[in-house]
């Protein structure tokens, strides 16, 4: 199933989701255009995230930090406003998640809070070059969000920040596994390699079919469960960590950027 927007210029999907017009998950829109998660913290922890992101550049592979209080990420989507560009945003407040919102301008306005906004890669930018391949994803053909799963692999620590990485999971063929992993390899700066390939177990995954976030997807004979580093990691450490404040993307409602995911490889 093709995205009604795969074909769409950036600038475009981003006006459409500042008017309300697109609030779905963003998976297969811009094809070619990388996608990237959402961590909005209040200064006094940016450094600390920052270090987190630097120790554990798998599942939070950054792409760049904006300046405290400023709602666009000037490299990656000059003309971008942060509180706007997203279809879904979570609040959290001492690691509890308090709403999910269509916007976040009056939090990024709200008096005596300076916000520092972190562009984190997505694994969403490297399924272009999978289906280019020929290598099926599955979430995309039947329209759903990744499924994605809390893992038992722990993050290395920094600062305030501690937790264990969640991964999202793509069904591969099993002929096909090999070439899936050379070419997100090639793709560090969105995730790169796979962390596991057919052991769910290995990682503290219980049921593939029950993921946490995202939706279950169809898993067909000859096909291995491939799973990936994901771009929520920094929500599940929010969780664990309990800052005062946080915002993110929802799971699978991404930051379209402009930059072409062929600028972010090896």
């Amino acid at each position: 199933m093709r995205s009604r927007y795969e074909d769409w210029e950036p600038r475009r999907v981003r006006e459409q989701i500042r008017s309300g017009a697109i609030a779905s998950p963003t998976a297969g829109m811009c094809a070619g255009y990388a996608q990237g998660n959402l961590v909005v913290l209040e200064r006094e922890l940016a450094w600390d995230f920052l270090l987190f992101c630097q120790r554990n550049p798998k599942s939070c592979p950054l792409l760049e930090v904006a300046d405290a209080g400023s709602r666009t990420f000037p490299i990656f989507a000059p003309d971008s406003d942060i509180a706007t560009d997203i279809p879904k945003y979570r609040v959290y407040e001492n690691g509890i998640c308090t709403g999910e919102y269509a916007e976040v301008v009056s939090m990024f306005e709200s008096q005596g809070r300076e916000l520092v906004s972190f562009l984190i890669g997505c694994s969403f930018s490297f399924e272009a070059e999978l289906m280019g391949a020929g290598i099926p994803v599955r979430h995309i053909e039947e329209g759903r969000n990744v499924p994605m799963y809390d893992t038992g692999i722990p993050c290395i620590p920094a600062g305030r920040f501690t937790g264990n990485m969640v991964v999202s999971m793509r069904p591969i063929p099993h002929e096909l596994v090999p070439a899936a992993a050379a070419i997100t390899a090639s793709m560090p700066r969105v995730h790169g390699a796979p962390v596991q390939i057919g052991y769910p177990e290995a990682i503290g995954i219980k049921d593939i079919s029950r993921p946490d976030y995202g939706d279950a997807v169809t898993i067909m004979e000859g096909e291995v469960p491939v799973f990936w580093p994901c771009g929520v990691t920094p929500q599940a450490v929010v969780m664990n960590s309990k800052p005062e404040f946080a915002i993110t993307h929802a799971p699978g409602h991404m930051f379209i950027t402009d930059v072409k995911n062929v600028c972010l490889k090896l």
